[in-house]
């Protein structure tokens, strides 16, 4: 007798149930009809009207938002410059100092910093260092804590103290008065050189480019550009030589008494009918 496999004795060991008999199809007859299946719409298809009037709606919000750019007419820049001489004719620089080495140290210490909180640490600072020669040998833990409270004080401290010991070893300790001079400093930038400069020695290098003066820059619509050399360089050409120091401070008052970053006061602007408020969203 042959011998039959596992699977077999499996499938003779119980009783077959009974099955449902299966329904054949007459030959050239369909099957039945299955439940119609709902089509889908294909990826990327989906919503695209509600995708149109979503992308509609954020072209018209940024529109509203940053107007097209168009170059300053020079007309309008002129009557723009009068209206901030004639609001602010007293502006000077808000820093206090005394000597060019003075301004130096000050900017440095007013990145990140108030000018008002400089202006209360740096009597007691120059107090206790005279000249360069004295910043240069000062111990790094006594400078640190003259000028904590004016932040990072740590990377302001040897900013300080490697630019006077360039002053006093390339310099015979006096302040350069040329820009590639002071930019060659370690720790002095295009910045801090068009401060000491245009206030220190009266020679209008370039034009100083803080928050306030990039910022209002693009609101009064005299550039669109963002990085703040770029911003001076395109600033230059429309403000007079003469009036690039002064220019600084105009924008400088000028953006914190009323063209403030969230809420400018439009109404009290005296400028308002010479700017294209580009960016501005609120006012008051």
């Amino acid at each position: 007798m042959p011998r039959r496999s596992p699977r077999s004795r499996r499938k003779s060991a119980g009783a077959k149930l009974p099955q449902k008999s299966r329904v054949r199809s007459a030959p050239g007859s369909s099957r039945p009809t299955a439940k119609p299946r709902v089509a889908h719409a294909k990826k990327g298809a989906r919503g695209s009207v509600a995708a149109a009037k979503k992308s509609a709606r954020k072209k018209a919000v940024r529109t509203t938002k940053r107007p097209r750019f168009v170059a300053p007419d020079p007309v309008r820049v002129r009557a723009l410059l009068e209206g901030l001489r004639e609001s602010y004719p007293d502006a000077r620089c808000a820093l206090d100092f005394r000597t060019p080495l003075e301004l130096l140290i000050a900017t440095i210490l007013s990145a990140q910093c108030t000018d008002q909180r400089v202006n209360m640490v740096t009597p007691g600072l120059f107090a206790t260092y005279r000249d360069a020669a004295a910043f240069a040998a000062a111990d790094a833990a006594d400078l640190e804590k003259a000028i904590h409270s004016t932040g990072f004080f740590r990377n302001k401290a040897k900013a300080i103290k490697e630019a006077c010991a360039d002053i006093v070893a390339k310099h015979g300790g006096e302040v350069p008065r040329t820009l590639e001079e002071l930019t060659a400093l370690r720790g002095v930038g295009r910045k801090t050189a068009n401060v000491v400069l245009g206030n220190a020695y009266g020679i209008a290098s370039g034009i100083v480019v803080d928050t306030h003066v990039g910022r209002l820059a693009h609101r009064l619509g005299l550039t669109n550009e963002t990085d703040p050399v770029k911003i001076e360089f395109a600033l230059m050409p429309l403000v007079p030589r003469e009036s690039w120091t002064l220019f600084s401070h105009w924008l400088i008052l000028h953006g914190r008494a009323v063209c403030n970053a969230r809420k400018p006061l439009c109404s009290a602007c005296p400028v308002a009918a010479h700017c294209p408020r580009l960016g501005v969203t609120v006012s008051a």
